[in-house]
């Protein structure tokens, strides 16, 4: 058996039965590759009761636990909440980020464990998906997303919550504001080491997501506000741009005008539109400054200090033999 101690985080709303499933089958995975582990299932507020989970009888997993919130968070933040309660009280060595659907296939776990061993545990290992399971309107979706991502940001969407965390780069994630908002989002702006393997996305173990669209629109924005100062300078350096064309169009009719040229009837109102669009830019540029000035200035939620406020007690459902 393995000599570091692994800890699965899970993060649940309401799929009980879904997560009974994916137990069994991690388990399974676990047992057969020699490895064992503590999960802690984060209820994420659910309003079905964690009291009627029936926990399967398992081998490898030495311990289920189910770390009950006050709220309902979503789950970033409570991986968020669920990776600072880890590394405040049980100290693990490694843990292992994942789904609760099955879409994460447990499959894959040995090998970002193996991956992580490899990096001597001081990188962070993600599953980087090289095959998606969705229909074909969430593909051209998520490939539109994809697109406005780099162009935002300079960053090209790899990876999503799957990854297997070290011990070294947990202590850092948790004090990192960002995270509160996108787990992996957050790991890229913070520069924390990482690397990736190759997956497929498996597919739903029963029952129906609970992201709909306009979960999916927030999820993306969480992880497009992480990156923030990068957006808001590459925005400034577009209406920049967009200014001096404009002024330079302005400039280019002035002299035309005072050469005495005939000029068009339809240039005065080019103009007036060119007068507003200076304007505009001008004006969107000095409210982004502002913004961003006052946004530096604003409290932030720290994981490492407030966790504490969402967790209203951690239940052992499956305690060590």
């Amino acid at each position: 058996m393995n000599q570091e101690r692994i800890h699965v985080l899970i993060p649940i709303y309401n799929d009980w039965g879904v997560v009974r499933l994916l137990l069994l089958e991690l388990d399974r995975v676990l047992a057969s590759n020699r490895l064992s582990a503590d999960i802690v299932l984060v209820d994420d507020g659910s309003t079905v009761r964690p009291d009627t989970f029936d926990c399967p009888a398992l081998l490898a997993a030495t311990s289920v636990n189910i770390l009950e919130l006050r709220r309902n968070l979503g789950h970033q933040r409570a991986i968020a909440v669920g990776l600072t309660f880890l590394q405040r009280r049980m100290r693990p060595d490694v843990v292992v980020v994942m789904d609760g659907d099955g879409e994460d296939d447990p499959e894959d776990v040995p090998r970002l464990v193996a991956k992580l061993r490899d990096e001597d545990y001081r990188k962070i290992v993600f599953a980087e998906r090289t095959r998606r399971s969705e229909s074909s309107v969430f593909k051209v979706g998520y490939r539109l997303y994809q697109f406005l991502h780099v162009v935002l940001t300079g960053y090209r969407v790899r990876v999503g919550n799957y990854s297997v965390v070290p011990a070294v780069a947990l202590s850092r994630l948790v004090v990192i504001s960002e995270m509160w908002s996108h787990y992996a989002a957050a790991v890229y702006n913070a520069r924390i080491e990482f690397t990736t393997i190759p997956t497929s996305r498996g597919k739903r173990l029963g029952g129906q997501s609970h992201m709909n669209l306009i979960s999916l629109v927030v999820h993306g924005l969480s992880a497009l506000s992480v990156y923030g100062p990068i957006i808001g300078v590459r925005m400034l350096v577009a209406i920049a741009i967009l200014v001096g064309a404009v002024g330079a169009g302005l400039v280019a009719m002035a002299i035309v005008a005072l050469s005495g040229a005939h000029l068009p009837s339809w240039l005065p109102g080019v103009a007036a539109l060119l007068v507003v669009l200076l304007f505009q830019g001008v004006t969107a540029a000095v409210a982004f400054v502002f913004l961003m000035l006052s946004g530096r200035q604003g409290a932030s939620v720290i994981p490492l200090r407030d966790y504490r406020h969402f967790v209203i007690r951690l239940v052992c459902v499956a305690p060590r033999p």
